[in-house]
């Protein structure tokens, strides 16, 4: 029998979800039923967005309560056993059963992300200060066939040391202590792929120095109390962490800067037109 502060609190949170949800679809984060989210209630119990329902226009009483196998619970009043649940499901649950330390995932579709992926090129390199100090690297998983369980198969190895993941040709996973936590490092990665593809456009992409990185990394490890993670697949390794420098080492060949243009205009405009 659940109490009145659990009441409360689940109350709260699915009125989050929705917020969150509505942020991403007005972003532009989402299109049509894409992307997903959930936050954790309870040692063995999440609430997730529904399958098949677009994410700007849900209501409280849309997110399921399901336990740590990804079955349906019967909530207090909500009847959320009504709807099923996302069909990334997989992914959400692998995260925390990963990370005891997150209590909250949302799963996006940035398009130029998502583009950067398509194109071969890592976002998993040392460009902005804030993204370094916050978000550490950001590595791209291996491709996986959407909802399946090979979700969680490509972030398993990743997860427990990033906050945030773009899975290639399909997505972000960002996490945090909230939703909004988790919502907010998803707008930061999307942020990162412009002000990346605008360097590029302008030139070239300048990494920060290997010292500043030596910085950034020990403020973000004592002050911030965080991992370094800074080697994750397709970082550019410029030496701050004491490895080898690469060029790249996604496997992927790097493209020219006018192919970089070419395709990512071309994933965004076909990704807009969907919308």
């Amino acid at each position: 029998m659940t109490t009145y502060s659990e009441r409360q609190r689940e109350a709260t949170l699915r009125e989050e979800i929705v917020r969150v949800c509505r942020l991403m679809w007005e972003k532009g984060f989402v299109a049509a039923t894409d992307g997903n989210a959930s936050v954790r209630l309870g040692k063995d119990r999440v609430l997730v967005t529904p399958s098949g329902m677009s994410k700007g226009f849900l209501s409280p009483s849309d997110s399921v309560m399901i336990d740590m196998e990804g079955n349906p619970v019967r909530s207090y009043s909500h009847g959320s056993t009504m709807r099923k649940p996302t069909s990334e499901i997989v992914l959400h649950l692998e995260v925390y059963r990963q990370r005891p330390d997150v209590h909250a995932v949302v799963h996006a579709h940035p398009p130029l992300a998502v583009a950067f992926t398509i194109a071969g090129i890592s976002l998993a390199q040392c460009i902005l200060p804030e993204v370094v100090v916050n978000l550490g690297s950001i590595p791209t998983t291996a491709y996986a066939t959407p909802s399946t369980a090979e979700g969680g198969d490509v972030i398993r190895a990743l997860i427990a040391d990033h906050d945030a993941l773009i899975l290639d040709r399909h997505g972000s996973v960002t996490v945090g202590a909230t939703l909004f936590d988790a919502y907010m490092k998803l707008e930061k990665v999307e942020h990162l792929a412009r002000v990346t593809l605008a360097a590029r456009q302008l030139g070239r992409v300048g990494l920060l120095p290997q010292e500043e990185v030596r910085k950034l990394v020990e403020m973000r490890r004592e002050k911030l109390g965080l991992p370094p993670d800074y080697d994750g697949p397709g970082c550019v390794l410029c030496g701050a962490c004491g490895r080898t420098a690469t060029d790249d080492v996604s496997g992927h060949a790097e493209p020219t800067d006018e192919e970089l243009v070419h395709r990512i205009a071309e994933t965004v405009a076909r990704t807009l037109s969907n919308r």
